[in-house]
């Protein structure tokens, strides 16, 4: 198996670990009268800086599944490497 391959789903899972706590800081600020706005610009980003745009990217991302799917690849390819 290629490094860059392994290297790559490493990437992918730690931007998906990364969004997960965006959300979560997200989801712990979010009323339903605070504009998402607001809450962007006074919980979201002083701890992480990225734009508004970036903030709907992470809200509409399914980052469990997403999750699920790169720690199966890991563990198949764990799998290939190490046969029992």
């Amino acid at each position: 198996m290629p490094i860059s391959a392994n290297r790559s789903l490493g990437i992918q899972k730690n931007k998906l670990m990364r969004y997960k706590l965006i959300k979560e800081l997200y989801q712990k600020h979010k009323t339903e009268d605070i504009p998402t706005t607001v809450v962007w610009r006074k919980y979201v980003y002083p701890v992480y800086p990225i734009s508004r745009t970036t903030l709907y990217e992470i809200l509409c991302t399914p980052i469990t599944s997403e999750l699920k799917k790169i720690e199966e690849l890991m563990n198949n390819k764990e799998n290939l490497r190490n046969p029992s």
